[in-house]
């Protein structure tokens, strides 16, 4: 069998568009850790689970790996530099923000499509990410009808149409 090389699989794959979130917990020392993620699925509405995962190269893949509890962010499409500022490696990328506390003393950001608040229920190895299931605890839908924030071919996108990335 003929293997894949990892750049025809990452084309092949982005055109599949995905959503944009940005997931949040706290580090060992109860600092505010969030990153931005593309991988969010449902899995079950009874009892309800979601999904994401988190690569094991991560700076913050240690803080998701031990924590109970996290928060995926729904973002809108006026969102795309919150998500820019989440993808980036920083020290701080919550400087500046109103946040508020959540869960678990998991911190929550504002403004967001929708919100989820869960405890990990299962985490399993997938290759180079970790796959981490979480227990929907509780959710929240500030305003449901504003468009969402898409990824597709490497930039970001709405549903009427496509922006290129920062």
């Amino acid at each position: 069998m003929k293997m894949i090389a990892d750049k025809e699989l990452r084309l092949a794959l982005g055109n599949f568009a995905t959503g944009i979130t940005i997931v949040t917990t706290q580090d060992d020392r109860q600092q505010p850790i969030g990153v931005t993620a593309s991988s969010f699925n449902s899995v079950s509405l009874s009892p309800p689970l979601v999904l994401w995962s988190i690569a094991k190269s991560a700076y913050s893949y240690t803080s998701f790996a031990q924590a109970e509890h996290f928060a995926v962010h729904v973002l809108g499409a006026d969102q795309a530099a919150l998500s820019d500022r989440f993808a980036r490696a920083s020290t701080d990328k919550f400087a500046g923000l109103n946040t508020a506390t959540g869960l678990g003393d998991v911190p929550l950001l504002h403004g967001c499509l929708a919100r989820f608040e869960c405890a990990t229920e299962h985490r399993y190895d997938g290759g180079d990410h970790m796959i981490i299931v979480g227990r929907v605890l509780r959710l929240n839908l500030p305003d449901p009808q504003r468009e969402p924030l898409v990824f597709f071919k490497g930039n970001y996108a709405t549903l009427r149409g496509s922006n290129q990335a920062a």
